[in-house]
């Protein structure tokens, strides 16, 4: 799978990301950086499955991708490459990103959609009456997944108690608000992630990310992220509006 930086060469990325982060009102960097993060993961991500949708145009002059963002007037940005004239290098060269407006006056009138990652809206709904049915092994099994948890959680004798009150919680949270469940597009499925609040009821420490079962009868919790990989995650699909998950 190409990815972007195959595809076109982006001279000063990181002005290019300033410029984009600036047209578009959200919080692109974690708190305890400001190096838009958040935006060169979507975008780095948006790429991929724009060229596997065929989404990404290549004309003979210019090519084009459309972000999936919009601007301060809910006008879509695209992103726009002009011919890169250096020699044995990537194709492409990152121009900027711009509106429909100023694409026109460039005699562009034709534009591609943005990503598509679900084809029926209905999946990207949590089921509050299904249960959730965590895989404790690798959740405490797995060397890299264990590590995600607080160390006061990890090293208890205690931890599968801890994490089960956890989730009778999360269930409390999902029955009063569907919404606390935040859908991700993870390898070609929409997976969704709930919070787990193991050492402060009203803070999560981790999302675990569930996937319905293929009888649809409910749904296994298999692997814990971190509050960052699961933001980068869920925001591929929509911008965030929640109130445990956030920059």
């Amino acid at each position: 799978m190409i990815n972007l930086f195959d595809f076109t060469y982006c001279g000063d990325y990181n002005r290019q990301i300033q410029n984009l982060a600036r047209m578009v009102p959200e919080k692109w960097s974690f708190s305890d950086t400001d190096d838009n993060g958040i935006l060169k993961g979507y975008l780095e991500h948006t790429f991929k499955r724009l060229y596997e949708e065929q989404k990404v145009w290549e004309k003979k002059n210019y090519a084009i991708f459309n972000t999936g963002l919009f601007n301060y007037y809910y006008q879509p940005i695209y992103a726009y490459f002009i011919p890169n004239l250096v020699p044995d290098r990537q194709p492409w060269f990152l121009d900027g990103f711009y509106t429909e407006y100023y694409l026109l006056k460039e005699g562009i009138t034709c534009l591609p959609e943005k990503a598509c990652y679900v084809e029926n809206p209905s999946d990207l709904v949590f089921d509050t009456k299904l249960p959730v049915i965590p895989q404790y092994e690798h959740i405490f099994g797995d060397e890299e997944n264990a590590a995600r948890l607080p160390k006061e959680v990890r090293d208890s004798s205690m931890k599968m108690q801890l994490f089960d009150g956890a989730l009778k919680q999360t269930k409390r949270m999902l029955e009063a608000d569907y919404r606390t469940a935040i859908p991700q597009y993870y390898n070609h499925g929409i997976q969704f992630l709930i919070p787990v609040c193991l050492q402060n009821p009203d803070r999560a420490d981790l999302a675990l990310a569930c996937v319905k079962t293929e009888d649809g009868s409910k749904y296994l919790g298999r692997t814990c992220l971190t509050l960052k990989m699961a933001y980068h995650n869920a925001r591929l699909l929509a911008k965030i509006h929640s109130s445990w998950l956030y920059p």
